[in-house]
């Protein structure tokens, strides 16, 4: 019997710049960082599937799909990026394995190549009960049951909730405006909506940006304005970054979030991080900044 196309799944953005073969690399001045998880499909790889807190749904790049030689026979599927939507071809998969997340008989959709190196997409479905621990300075990644581990020293602890059912939306502050913080680490950038700047540009009267263009998973494109944009801080954290681009770009419509400011926080902020621990049972996450800054 035919499988029922599914036509929901959220697909965030996931270009992602890459040198050496390394799983996980923070932000530098002259890269963005990422995270690669090593994951086994029915069996094979492991495969680098880019982490994205950002898509509900697994998927990966045409080559894989070559590689394990499955057809792409399964009914299409819908892949949402930032900046529009479409149908693509998908796979059925016995078995996708990564740490202790096991996940048996899922269809994975067929997403662009254009990921610097990435082999695909390990979206959140499975995580509920598990915990991923993402340590930029070792190159570590692991993806765990969560057990109710106690704070480790040198931690900060940041309560969240789940905003659509599976999005890490935090509270925060850009400046002195209350914010709907996305936590994104498919995304390459942090882009915030139109929202947030006029809220901004009614506190400082020399706020000015310069164009800018948003490419998403589907290769859509939209413009944007690149600002200066004052600390991002959500608990006792603050990242100060050069610029983030405005635009009410498709996915903040879809996520509902274009009524109020709301920003993803994509991999140029988090990269900075020392360490991200994203617990989904407890819901919170647990984060070290570079030497306690």
């Amino acid at each position: 019997m035919a499988a029922t196309p599914v036509d929901d799944n959220e697909l965030s953005e996931i270009l992602i710049e890459a040198r050496g073969p390394r799983f996980v690399a923070p932000t530098q001045r002259d890269r963005i960082g990422r995270i690669w998880a090593p994951v086994f499909i029915n069996g094979r790889g492991p495969f680098r599937l880019v982490l994205d807190t950002g898509a509900s749904q697994s998927g990966v790049t045409a080559q894989v799909a070559t590689a394990l030689g499955v057809p792409l026979d399964a009914p299409a599927m819908m892949l949402r990026g930032v900046t529009g939507s479409a149908k693509v071809p998908a796979i059925r998969v016995h078995s996708l394995n990564v740490g202790e997340l096991s996940i048996d008989g899922t269809v994975l959709p067929i997403v662009p190549d254009a990921m610097g190196g990435a082999e695909g997409i390990l979206g959140t479905t499975g995580l509920g009960d598990k915990r991923i621990s993402i340590d930029f300075r070792h190159d570590q990644i692991s993806i765990v049951f969560s057990r109710g581990e106690r704070i480790r020293a040198g931690f900060t602890r940041i309560p969240f909730r789940t905003w659509r059912g599976k999005l890490i939306a935090v509270n925060a502050t850009v400046g002195n405006i209350p914010t709907i913080a996305i936590i994104d680490t498919g995304g390459q950038a942090s882009i915030a909506n139109l929202a947030l700047r006029d809220a901004l540009a009614r506190h400082r009267s020399n706020l000015k940006g310069t164009p800018d263009q948003i490419i998403g998973a589907t290769m859509d494109v939209q413009d944007g304005e690149l600002i200066q944009t004052p600390a991002i801080a959500f608990g006792d954290i603050r990242i100060r970054d050069s610029g983030v681009t405005y635009a009410d770009v498709y996915i903040f419509s879809h996520w509902d979030l274009l009524g109020e400011p709301a920003i993803l926080i994509g991999m140029d902020a988090l990269g900075l991080l020392d360490t991200l621990i994203i617990d989904y049972r407890t819901h919170e996450l647990l984060v070290r900044t570079m030497n306690g800054g």
